[in-house]
């Protein structure tokens, strides 16, 4: 089981995420999930980062962004306007080890607001590794 967060991109200076529909030698074809526009985004504007190679800083290593979108399924998150040590406090319960030197506050809210995102789009599904049971 997993989260698929294939295709799903944050572009530089564009607010929200975007689907990848098309991939350029000069940059990407992105569609708005609200709107169902396509649009091209150049490298030389933009920078792409892929959800699925997200990862937050730990003690030890780092941590997949999927593995802490599966845990906030179970936690859902406070308001993005809440004090930064009552973000601090969830990030904790919802990732524990992670290093709070090197996660800034406005990581923790990237975060939170990504998953608010997909959430309300309804593009967190879980997916099934043998997906024939019999």
């Amino acid at each position: 089981m997993g989260l698929n967060l294939e295709n799903i991109v944050a572009v530089s200076a564009m607010p929200g995420l975007y689907k990848m529909v098309g991939n350029r030698k000069n940059g990407l074809l992105v569609e708005d999930y609200d709107k169902g526009t396509t649009k091209f985004c150049s490298v030389r504007k933009h920078q792409f980062t892929p959800l699925e190679t997200c990862s937050i800083y730990t003690d030890s290593d780092t941590a997949a962004i999927t593995d802490i979108f599966e845990t906030m399924m179970a936690k859902p998150p406070i308001e993005l306007k809440s004090s930064s040590q009552e973000l601090h406090n969830y990030f904790r319960e919802v990732l524990p080890e992670y290093d709070e030197d090197r996660v800034h506050i406005s990581g923790i809210k990237k975060v939170i607001k990504w998953f608010n995102f997909l959430k309300k789009r309804g593009l967190l599904k879980m997916e099934s590794s043998d997906q024939e049971e019999e």
